[in-house]
């Protein structure tokens, strides 16, 4: 009787931590360093160059009523013309990361506007706010209005701090 309740335990016991890890079935990173976008961060931080954000597009992101300064790393695409950046906030007390796909535009007025998306998100790349941008001005969207395209982006970041990390190789034992 002994030996059959023992198995029973067991078996339980495996049921049991079974259950649990189903009920999280996405494990979460256990350090905020390895993040999703922490080494965009990063990167951006040491290699971005010093910028600020528009006072009006600070605020439709919810990162205050003034000008924001930023570390911003960008990259413009030749067949369509849009700017992607990262621009990682340096005020400490409005922290946050903003990806953007914009298009610079001049109109018939010499005024120059842009015209697209920007989303601000965290180290983690959970996306808070979208925003769009165009020569009436910035409007907040909803998430879901442009969450395929935020995706793209970050990934696109992801894949552009790839190629500029270097890599170690170890090399083969004699």
């Amino acid at each position: 009787m002994k030996r059959h309740y023992g198995k029973f335990l067991i078996a339980t016991l495996s049921l049991i931590g079974v259950a649990l890890l189903a009920q999280n079935p996405a494990p979460r990173p256990p350090y905020s360093d390895q993040a999703e976008l922490s080494k965009v961060e990063e990167w951006v931080l040491s290699q971005g160059t010093v910028e600020s954000i528009a006072a009006e597009i600070a605020a439709a992101l919810g990162l205050g009523s003034d000008r924001l300064p930023v570390k911003l790393r960008s990259f413009r695409t030749s067949n369509d013309g849009i700017s992607r950046a990262v621009a990682v906030s340096t005020n400490p007390i409005q922290k946050g990361i903003v990806l953007s796909a914009l298009k610079t535009i001049e109109d018939n007025k010499m005024r120059i506007y842009s015209l697209g998306t920007a989303w601000l998100t965290d180290r983690s790349g959970t996306l808070h706010r979208t925003i769009e941008v165009n020569a009436s001005g910035v409007r907040v969207v909803s998430n879901n209005s442009h969450a395929a395209e935020f995706k793209d982006v970050k990934v696109f970041f992801l894949k552009k701090l790839k190629a500029t990390t270097p890599t170690t190789t170890s090399s083969p034992s004699p």
